[in-house]
């Protein structure tokens, strides 16, 4: 679900720009698309906020994954290539596998922070944040998972 446009009264002091949209996108794994209220009114799951945030914005209703799993459709979603074209031939990645996404290829995070957006990403991963001999100390929560979000464009 992309959801251009969601946009609050911002103080009057802070320049903001408000010519281009805010930018949601939510991919929730195991949801079928019977399970929200918005594509199904007989649905036995209430999802009243989805289903706002889905009449208020564009849905994307039209997608394809080559696996059942998570970790192909989110390297497909932020590298824009087919999730056959990475080393990673089935299965999920775990959490420290070296990364799928190679750290100098353009993500759809990387594009929008070069074009001025804040970027975040939030949830799961799956797509490898380097080996465990490679990661800083494990005990410093502090510390910056490298190669992994920060490396490929969310802020």
């Amino acid at each position: 679900m992309l959801i251009p446009g969601c946009r609050y009264d911002p103080d009057p002091d802070i320049n903001v720009r408000l010519d281009r949209p805010n930018i949601v996108y939510i991919l929730a794994d195991d949801m079928g698309y019977g399970d929200l209220g918005v594509y199904n009114p007989d649905s036995k799951i209430p999802t009243p906020n989805m289903d706002r945030l889905a009449q208020e914005g564009i849905r994307l209703t039209d997608a394809h994954s080559p696996s059942a799993v998570c970790t192909p459709t989110r390297y497909g979603v932020l590298t824009g290539r087919y999730a056959w074209r990475t080393t990673l031939k089935r299965g999920v990645l775990g959490g420290y596998s070296p990364s799928l996404i190679d750290t100098t290829r353009a993500t759809v995070a990387s594009f929008l922070r070069d074009n001025g957006y804040a970027t975040a990403g939030i949830g799961k991963w799956h797509l490898g944040l380097g080996t465990e001999e490679s990661a800083a100390d494990k005990t410093i929560y502090d510390n910056p998972l490298r190669p992994g979000p920060a490396s490929l464009g969310f802020d």
